[in-house]
């Protein structure tokens, strides 16, 4: 025994013991932190390069009806806008593309003779 240093020795095994530990922890803590600054700069690319993707506004479109016609309901579904209409001959939904506001197509609903 070493009574100068006040420490117990370690036997050589367990000193290796030791030794691997520290360099497991240390290669843990090292993944970690890389882990984590990928993470923050994955973050921040995103965040400057943000500006840009929300969908720019729809334009301004406006649609005839026939006249003496009423909307009576719309409908928002699958990429398309459904507005139904009443007319003298009965009633009618208009298809819209969603993204443009162009028309999709168009639904005659007529009562059967």
């Amino acid at each position: 025994m070493n009574q100068t240093s006040g420490e117990n020795p370690v036997d050589p095994a367990a000193a290796q013991v030791i030794q691997k530990a520290r360099r497991l922890m240390l290669i843990a803590s090292l993944t970690t932190l890389i882990a984590l600054a990928a993470v923050f700069i994955v973050i921040g690319y995103r965040v400057s390069r943000g500006g840009g993707s929300a969908p720019p506004p729809p334009p301004d479109v406006s649609a005839l009806l026939p006249p003496g016609a009423k909307v009576i309901s719309t409908a928002v579904g699958e990429g398309r806008l459904a507005v139904t209409i009443e007319a003298s001959g009965g009633q009618e939904i208009r298809l819209f593309d969603l993204h443009t506001l162009r028309p999709a197509g168009r639904i005659q609903l007529t009562q059967k003779p």
